[in-house]
């Protein structure tokens, strides 16, 4: 049997954890420590400026070693062979995956079809190099001579959340006379407002689109370039100093009218989701500098490198990956949540959605067979203290099971020695607190917390680039151990396709001649038409 048609519900590791999860509804993990003192430190994880807590989880040493030989009965070495080999494993589209290479040196020899791609992946950090450092030293000059003191980066998905999380959490290290701007969305209160903000004299936009044909990400550059002409009489603004461009399609960047020397590419073997380690982060040196991009660059090949060498059971994505198979194959937990204790990290959970999501969102194989069990998980959550007076309250005493992972650093120079302390007194109390609960005697009924309720606990030295760089890939192979398990493809997104297309006919001349509709959407673009004649 070929390798990829493993279903995972076939490997005898699959029938042992089924009935594990039957007999361990009446464990409780206080229980665990308690026949175990050293279960903290045995069921933990220590590798770079990562420090990984898992010894608040619903398992035993039985359950974590029936997790370990799922993973060695599955196809998951074979695939780690394969994505660092340059196969295309992303089966759909026949493309290697290899967002590894763009954070990789010579001596790893990454390869796509015979061929080294590191001379690719060198020349487009330096062109980004160059351009980051015209731009931070003030010498990148607008149409009118004056240097650049704004930038918009305009994409979406890919192309937006993951330099728009990453400036944000780095803000420390960013330029102190430039300022990022992040257009996505194509409500215009996101670009109309943006551009209220600044001046078009010392305004630089990039824009990010893997094929440059992304519909919100043109419409907005569009009304960005109708600003131009209507403030400095630019006809034709996307071909000046103004913009540039970033893309894996260098041909429709330049029929857009973009200046072929203002055009940044990366390679087709990027998904848009892994892109933030290509040209598409150029916003992120620009903010903090390549220098610390590279850092930044290091820091996930040193989690690439732990990834591939250790092995299983002291292998922090692994780890993460197989509790995560746990909850949701054989405990039935349907979400996980993300709680960062730093306000910089706001845009994690965010971005981390679309990581786990849109690549495990899947429900067949990759072989296109239907799937007979759960695979990706609903991810969301927030930031700590906030969490804690808003939806902590389900966390602790709801009827859903939903295991969590607390993120936090441990040294803080942005942050004074008390707010620090309480911050970080604040994640570790809810760990304990969902974990052992409150059930004593004579308690009223609504005070009780029944506890038993799972909780990871990931600890960051400090939040410099390098650490940002290792905590980002973590969370890429972590998704990339649980789609391999789950025998799918994490590499493509055929399911946001139908609602692109169906949108694009709602203002296509078919639609306006009698284009068919389910009765419910017609009736809306009826209303909708009728109220202000948008689809005249």
């Amino acid at each position: 049997m070929n390798q990829l048609d493993i279903s995972p519900t076939s490997l005898p590791a699959w029938t042992e954890l089924e009935n594990l999860a039957d007999s361990s509804s009446d464990c409780s993990i206080s229980s665990f420590f308690n026949k175990d003192p050293d279960r903290a430190s045995r069921f933990s994880l220590q590798y770079d400026g990562l420090f990984l807590d898992y010894s608040k989880n619903r398992v035993d040493d039985l359950i974590m070693h029936s997790l370990l030989s799922l993973a060695e009965q599955s196809s998951l070495q074979s695939r780690i062979v394969a994505m660092f080999s340059g196969q295309p494993i992303n089966t759909t589209e026949n493309k290697a995956v290899l967002h590894t290479a763009l954070r990789g040196r010579p001596e790893d020899d990454f390869r796509q079809s015979g061929m080294a791609v590191h001379g690719l992946v060198a020349e487009a950090l330096a062109k980004m190099a160059e351009i980051s450092e015209q731009v931070r030293e003030g010498k990148w000059l607008g149409s009118t001579g004056k240097m650049i003191t704004d930038v918009i980066n305009i994409g979406i998905g890919g192309s937006d959340l993951g330099p728009r999380m990453v400036c944000e959490a780095l803000g420390q290290y960013a330029h102190p006379q430039l300022v990022l701007h992040f257009v996505s969305d194509v409500d215009a209160t996101e670009i109309l407002g943006t551009l209220k903000k600044v001046d078009p004299e010392t305004t630089l936009v990039i824009v990010s689109s893997k094929g440059f044909t992304t519909q919100e990400t043109l419409l907005n550059t569009r009304t960005t370039l109708g600003w131009f002409k209507e403030k400095l009489g630019l006809p034709h603004a996307q071909a000046t100093s103004h913009f540039i461009a970033v893309t894996a399609h260098r041909a429709n960047a330049e029929a857009f009218g973009i200046h072929p020397s203002r055009i940044l590419e990366f390679q087709d073997w990027v998904g848009g989701r892994y892109s933030l380690w290509s040209s598409i982060g150029l916003a992120i040196s620009i903010c903090i500098g390549q220098r610390n991009f590279e850092a930044m660059l290091d820091g996930a090949r040193e989690m690439d490198q732990h990834f591939q060498t250790m092995p299983y059971e002291k292998n922090m994505p692994v780890i993460l990956g197989l509790l995560g198979i746990w909850y949701n194959n054989f405990l039935h937990a349907e979400t996980t949540a993300i709680i960062p204790y730093c306000e910089r990290l706001n845009l994690l959970p965010a971005y981390l959605q679309q990581l786990d999501m849109e690549s495990n969102g899947k429900s067949v194989s990759i072989l296109g067979k239907s799937l007979r069990y759960a695979t990706a998980p609903i991810v969301w959550g927030q930031t700590g203290t906030n969490g804690q007076h808003a939806f902590f309250q389900l966390l602790h005493q709801g009827s859903h099971l939903v295991p969590t992972d607390f993120i936090a650093i441990v040294r803080d120079t942005l942050s004074p020695t008390e707010h620090h302390r309480f911050l970080l007194s604040s994640m570790l109390a809810q760990g304990a607190a969902l974990m052992t609960g409150q059930t004593e005697e004579n308690t009223p009924p609504y005070k009780i917390y029944p506890g038993n309720k799972p909780s990871n606990t990931l600890l960051v030295d400090e939040l410099t680039p390098h650490n940002l760089g290792s905590l980002i890939a973590l969370y890429e192979h972590k998704v990339f151990v649980q789609g391999s398990i789950w025998n799918i493809n994490s590499f493509d997104q055929w399911g946001v396709e139908l609602g692109k297309h169906i949108a694009s006919s709602l203002i296509s001349e078919k639609t306006k001649k009698g284009c068919q509709l389910d009765p419910s959407t017609k009736q809306l673009y009826d209303f909708i038409n009728q109220k202000n004649g948008l689809f005249e």
